[in-house]
């Protein structure tokens, strides 16, 4: 089984926010929290300094490797910063 995670804090949300599972659209200061076991990753958002975690909509995502999860973290990071109602995105990636 093989097990990571990613926290990224300080990231500014883009106008429009993120939207998440709990409570909607959040804006600010933001903490982004990826983890991936068990060929998924999750995606979460909370306020910077904040203990409540919310469900970044769109999470979790089926991965298949440590380092394609890597990549969606960096890429929901991305998306937080852009704001528009940012949703974890979707990475194509070609068959095996």
């Amino acid at each position: 089984m093989s097990w990571a995670s990613w926290t990224t804090p300080g990231v500014y949300t883009g106008r429009g926010g993120v939207l998440t599972d709990e409570v909607g659209t959040v804006t600010g200061d933001m903490t982004v929290h990826t983890t991936y076991a068990d060929g998924e990753a999750r995606v979460a958002v909370q306020y910077t300094g904040a203990s409540d975690w919310f469900t970044m909509a769109g999470s979790p995502v089926p991965c298949s490797s440590e380092a394609e999860s890597r990549e969606l973290h960096a890429a929901a990071v991305d998306a937080v910063r852009d704001g528009h109602a940012a949703t974890v995105p979707y990475l194509p990636h070609p068959p095996a």
